[in-house]
């Protein structure tokens, strides 16, 4: 992760009034953060991440190991996938709202303790019943992490700067999927599956001492409440990005969460090389993020429209051309990268649409993405049961996409009315 140093982002930078030093409470509204202490503080951040994508991502990819290990089949063991996106839904908004008057580094903090201590008791988990549980409740911390942390980062970069600082703490995502989902999935396969969330459970407390050390004081907003942040459930932009990230990713995830089978069963790969295959993709993801920012900082809802159009093209192709390998690899990698074009520029239209309620309108992205991953899932689990294969998540993805850019497109045609209509008042 070296190269973060050079980017633009850890440069000094005037930053919200509200931060200061690590540890220590403001004192003044001129307060700098060094390059130095920026980029620890970001990466801090994006460990948590990491640990998060981890964990997320790995269960796809040892899906046959986990199905073996507790007795059941390929499609129950899905199930787990939507058990961990079903406790995100939940928790992002309401350990966000009760979260409300934490300040935002203890918040963080508390968040990542909780992830760490769920991962754990999946190492240990008795039963499939058990695991499904211990899964539900690894997610709960998610969204709301992810939300507060995209509002930390944002704090300590210009707003000029406020997508490219949300995607470098989304890299954690992307590099998980590098470094940590072929990693573990490899030690999972020759070692026991199980493995994973103890691995899972050691970058959690890393994180945690991290954000501990290098993570400067970030106060609740003045003014915040329960109440408040609930506001952001009454507007209806709100609800409209929400659906679309729900619709353009749920596509997306019918044919992840089930990657494993699709490479071996349609592509005709040996398992052993299922990690290389997610460490491609990880590759586009981290590619993806390095733009995504860049291209929300741009336009936020021209963002979104270029990652949906993408994601139709390549998941058509990928449904096309999957029995092939080379193709295959290729569209891995921009199927990689186009899941990351997109986040940013949801996180950023959700922060906009409730700019009273930044906390929980930025968690919010988390629980429809996962709403996404758990109705991707069932739809994936659903078409290949009822006999048409291991292809059709593609194109059933590839539908879905175009649904999601076409509320992207309703999304952005209705806050220009908005817009205008203020300006007008």
């Amino acid at each position: 992760m070296a190269p973060m140093t050079h980017c633009r982002i850890f440069e000094k930078a005037p930053v919200n009034p509200e931060v200061a030093t690590p540890g220590k409470k403001p004192k003044t509204r001129s307060t700098q953060l060094s390059g130095r202490t920026l980029f620890l503080a970001v990466v801090a951040l994006a460990l948590g991440g990491f640990g998060i994508g981890t964990t997320e991502f790995t269960i796809m990819g040892l899906l046959q190991e986990g199905a073996a290990d507790l007795g059941v089949s390929n499609p129950q063991m899905g199930l787990l996938i939507s058990a961990y996106a079903l406790g995100v839904v939940v928790g992002a908004p309401v350990l966000t709202a009760l979260g409300a008057k934490v300040a935002r580094k203890t918040m963080v903090l508390w968040l990542m303790a909780f992830f760490t201590l769920a991962n754990l008791s999946s190492l240990i988990a008795p039963s499939y019943e058990w695991m499904v549980f211990t899964r539900f409740l690894a997610g709960l911390p998610h969204g709301a992490y992810f939300g507060i942390a995209a509002i930390l980062a944002g704090t300590l970069v210009p707003a000029s700067m406020r997508g490219r600082a949300i995607a470098w703490v989304m890299m954690g995502l992307a590099v998980a999927n590098v470094l940590g989902v072929p990693v573990v999935t490899f030690l999972g396969q020759n070692y026991g599956w199980r493995w994973m969330f103890g691995i899972v459970g050691l970058v959690g407390a890393l994180t945690w001492v991290a954000i501990r050390l290098f993570v400067p004081y970030a106060p609740a907003h003045e003014g915040a409440s329960i109440r408040r942040e609930l506001t952001a459930l009454r507007n209806g932009q709100v609800w409209m990005a929400m659906l679309t990230g729900i619709v353009g990713f749920g596509g997306f995830f019918a044919v992840y969460s089930y990657i494993s089978p699709i490479l071996t069963g349609v592509t005709g790969l040996d398992i052993r090389t299922v990690p290389l295959v997610l460490g491609i993709y990880g590759i586009g993801m981290v590619a993806g993020s390095m733009v995504g920012g860049r291209l929300a900082d741009w336009s936020v809802h021209g963002a979104i429209y270029v990652s949906m159009t993408m994601m139709v093209v390549f998941m058509l192709l990928f449904g096309l051309f999957s029995s092939f390998v080379v193709p295959t690899l290729i569209i891995m990698f921009v199927l990689g990268a186009t899941g990351s074009l997109l986040v940013p520029g949801l996180q950023a239209l959700l922060m906009d649409s409730a700019p009273h309620a930044q906390s929980l309108a930025a968690s919010l992205n988390h629980s429809a993405l996962n709403v996404a991953n758990a109705l991707g899932a069932a739809l994936g689990a659903a078409v290949i049961a009822s006999g048409l294969g291991y292809r059709a998540p593609s194109f059933l993805g590839a539908g879905l996409a175009v649904l999601g850019l076409g509320l992207a497109l309703l999304t952005g045609w209705r806050a220009k009315r908005i817009e205008a209509g203020s300006s007008k008042g």
